[in-house]
């Protein structure tokens, strides 16, 4: 696709289906990624960086007078991330916890674990970080499938809930030994958070980070543009191209998307949305295909979008509109093989060019 007008470059960027170390709803977000071009008589020039990690690729731009290059620190930064907070790494302190092997926490597992048991709390639980049994058995984790009925559900909701365990001082204290953590549907935001705060302890205060669709955006850019996103509308398959009809113009904002359009697998001639409800132990199956959430960060913006699958969209929309902190943007499915899309009262979307 070739740049539009008025657009000076673009970039898109989608999770990949491969095992993601941080990231249980590998959604392909479908986020476009709009970078201005830095003008001559521009002080600050833009800098691009670009990689892998937690199984998805990441994108960082910035303004910087100085031209400087961050990516050995941002790497840095990643792999230690890992090491605090992927299930996926055996040794990681997740890891140990979920094991019973440590109770002691960092000051990352302590921050996306406060975040996570207070929007817990706010979405009645919709939002539930101890879902992980759940997540495995249904075959979206890291084990095999189970075979599942209402007995190997009740079975496993008896040790998933945020109720089930606390923080005391510097320790993760569990009623249960078998409750573990899954930080997927809000870690990978909270990294684009760490790697933002970094940015501005060097002076950065222009920048764009996106991993796998979760971005941080912060500031205007040097021309007093802001940074624009694109939107994906929903897909046939599971690898059908994107596409998309609506961007947004956005600053000092995080946005991630949870949908269901990519993900999922299908038994018998019924389909099984990845994205389970902490609530009931089962898939989710309304017609809420995605939900695009705006927040003043990437974390809190990535665990409200996995909360409002679990909601749907009435429910979703009416818990937007009732905070002044949050904007969002939904689709979902209508009529044989279509969708619908609604926005909160406070977004302001617009039309790709054609």
């Amino acid at each position: 696709m070739p740049p539009y007008p008025g657009f000076n470059s673009f970039m898109t960027m989608k999770t990949m289906q491969i095992p993601c170390r941080l990231c249980r709803h590998l959604t392909w977000i479908t986020i476009l990624l709009v970078a201005g071009s830095c003008g001559t008589r521009q002080e600050a020039s833009q800098v691009s960086l670009h990689g892998m990690v937690f199984g998805t690729y990441y994108s960082v731009i910035y303004y910087d007078a100085a031209s400087r290059d961050f990516q050995q620190d941002i790497d840095s930064l990643f792999a230690a991330f890992n090491q605090s907070l992927s299930y996926y790494q055996e040794n990681s302190l997740v890891s140990r916890i979920n094991r019973n092997e440590s109770d002691r926490v960092d000051d990352w597992f302590r921050t996306v674990y406060l975040r996570a048991e207070s929007i817990s709390r706010e979405t009645r639980g919709a939002f539930d970080a101890t879902v992980s049994p759940l997540v495995n058995a249904w075959g979206f984790g890291f084990s095999e499938r189970a075979v599942m009925d209402q007995g190997k559900v009740d079975s496993l909701m008896a040790f998933v809930g945020h109720d089930r365990v606390r923080l005391e001082g510097d320790r993760i204290v569990k009623d249960d030994p078998r409750v573990q953590f899954d930080f997927n549907a809000i870690a990978k935001g909270y990294a684009a958070d760490v790697v933002g705060g970094f940015l501005e302890s060097e002076g950065i205060t222009t920048y764009l980070v996106e991993i796998g669709g979760d971005l941080l955006a912060r500031g205007l850019k040097p021309d007093g543009s802001a940074w624009k996103v694109g939107l994906e509308r929903p897909a046939e398959s599971m690898d059908a191209p994107q596409q998309w009809d609506y961007y947004v113009e956005v600053a000092d904002v995080g946005l991630a998307t949870s949908g269901n359009y990519r993900r999922y697998y299908e038994d018998r001639g019924q389909r099984y949305s990845h994205t389970i409800s902490p609530q009931t132990g089962y898939p989710v199956d309304h017609s809420l295909l995605s939900a695009s959430v705006f927040a003043p960060d990437a974390m809190s913006a990535d665990a409200y979008a996995t909360a409002f699958m679990v909601m749907g969209p009435d429910a979703a929309l009416r818990f937007v509109e009732e905070r002044d902190d949050l904007e969002a943007f939904f689709v979902y499915a209508a009529g044989e093989n279509g969708y619908e899309t609604r926005a909160s009262s406070g977004l302001i979307l617009k039309r790709r060019p054609r």
